[in-house]
């Protein structure tokens, strides 16, 4: 069945939204993604016959208990964990590496050796930085393949050690949009006795996760990546999150994976976020499928990463075509998300962003937190690359008008 674009775009509202009358063209997807009306009026709802906090005999109370753990047990579902406890929703994938980082350094001791992978967004190498300063710990760096655009595993092979204790591990790269093969990694550092913490962050978005079969101890995604509110959530093997000193009020539940919570929950953005998994759903039942909710996901994320790579393969023939630039990334679709980064041999990154946004068509420019990444590739620290990431909304005809707009940019 063909990919109901028209229907898709119509479930998101802030497509229709001009700015005096001029389009917007939605290249900014690796930065945040747009949402669909699911998920909005999951949020109006909330606000209209629930508000409230929870653990009391309120109906509006126990109605937001029940969403919560509805919500909790639809991500589970959709990360591939039968196990809803092992799922923690926090304010955003930063904070709650942070917070679980703190956590993890309780089982290390001076001398133990932490391994950082320079794919890595500044979320998933600050927290273990500063672990390791605090902890007299050791930090390997990772580095990835300038040909593969990945991790190769004998990369990782030659820094393990009897005293490494940690692999901090990106899935998808929010610059190259390198994807690393997960699962292999993770398993050569079982091997050595370490455990691996992923950032999915950018991954999510494009494709359907699957915890159980990656074999990861963590796994960190954020839903305004994927369609969804601003929030972050942490997948943790149960026996982990158990085991772990967790730094909580005295009162709080020592139940999980409410142990992990810190203060009152974003409860509107929980809904919203229900509303996410819901249209997920809603997409997979529109193209016929049927079966249960992981199977409903797994039919979406298909249709929706077939459509985005018709979309690569359009952006990116057009991009390599434009004298003067220089992809940063795999120049083929190969192991690799919708996320495409370049410079230009006159023009800076800044200037063009400039020149893109003023015609409407939104992007992202700098490093994007990025900072090893942008090291690796010897990129000016203040310009770095010229960002367009692609979401399943976009269309053939905004790839189509933005490649020209940018040679027209390129070539003046």
């Amino acid at each position: 069945m063909a990919f109901p674009i028209e229907q898709v775009r119509a479930q998101f509202p802030a497509l229709a939204t001009t700015d005096s009358g001029q389009r917007r063209i939605y290249f900014d997807n690796a930065a945040g993604t747009q949402v669909p009306r699911h998920t909005i009026e999951r949020i109006t709802d909330f606000f209209h016959r629930y508000n409230s906090n929870t653990g009391v005999f309120n109906s509006t109370s126990v109605a937001v208990d029940a969403m919560v753990e509805e919500t909790i047990t639809a991500l589970a579902d959709y990360l591939g964990t039968p196990d809803p406890g092992e799922v923690i929703i926090g304010a955003n994938m930063t904070t709650l590496t942070y917070q679980l980082s703190r956590s993890l350094a309780h089982r290390f001791e001076p001398g133990d050796e932490i391994i950082i992978s320079r794919m890595e967004h500044e979320g998933n190498v600050t927290p273990w930085l500063q672990v390791a300063e605090d902890n007299d710990l050791v930090v390997r760096w990772l580095d990835f393949d300038r040909d593969s655009w990945r991790v190769e595993p004998e990369s990782l092979q030659a820094l393990l050690s009897d005293r490494t204790r940690l692999l901090a591990l990106n899935y998808a790269s929010n610059l190259t949009g390198g994807v690393n093969d997960v699962k292999a990694l993770s398993s050569l550092a079982h091997d050595a006795g370490a455990l691996v913490y992923v950032d999915a962050v950018q991954f999510a978005s494009h494709r359907l996760i699957d915890v159980v079969d990656l074999g990861v101890d963590f796994l960190a995604c954020s839903p305004y990546k994927f369609y969804g509110p601003h929030l972050g959530i942490v997948f943790g093997r149960r026996e982990l999150l158990e085991s772990l000193r967790v730094y909580k009020l005295r009162c709080a539940s020592d139940a999980l994976p409410y142990k992990f919570s810190t203060g009152t929950p974003a409860f509107e953005l929980i809904a919203g976020l229900m509303g996410t998994l819901e249209y997920f759903q809603w997409l997979a039942q529109e193209l016929g499928a049927t079966g249960n909710r992981r199977q409903l996901f797994a039919a979406a994320y298909r249709a929706m990463g077939a459509h985005e790579d018709q979309l690569s393969a359009q952006l990116l023939q057009g991009l390599l075509a434009i004298p003067g630039l220089r992809m940063q990334g795999a120049t083929t679709l190969e192991h690799r998300v919708a996320t495409f980064s370049f410079v230009h041999d006159r023009l800076t990154p800044s200037a063009i962003a400039k020149r893109l946004s003023a015609a409407g068509v939104f992007c992202h420019w700098g490093d994007n937190y990025a900072m090893e990444v942008a090291g690796a590739l010897d990129l000016d620290p203040v310009e770095g690359v010229l960002r367009l990431g692609l979401g399943h909304y976009n269309s053939e005809e905004e790839v189509a008008e933005g490649l020209d707009l940018i040679a027209e940019i390129l070539g003046g």
